[in-house]
């Protein structure tokens, strides 16, 4: 399957860590260094790492809700 289809498939249940640093328009080390902080949930899988498609939207809500409370403290 070509990678680059796969990562905008909406079907997709896990997504490789690779997936969900291309649809956050981050680097692939950024991504994981989100994982090991905790801030995006991942999943083993086997051996593997994936992500849930519903935590990259739920990751950056959660930084639209910290970016407008930061700015009301302003």
């Amino acid at each position: 399957m070509d990678e680059a289809i796969s990562a905008d498939d909406p079907t997709l249940a896990l997504l490789t860590v690779e997936e969900a640093a291309r649809r956050l328009q981050i680097g692939r080390t950024t991504c994981y260094r989100l994982i090991a902080s905790g801030e995006l949930e991942s999943v083993p899988v086997g051996r593997l790492r994936r992500v849930p498609a519903e935590a990259v939207p739920e990751y950056v809500a959660r930084l639209r809700l910290a970016n407008r409370s930061a700015a009301r403290a302003a």
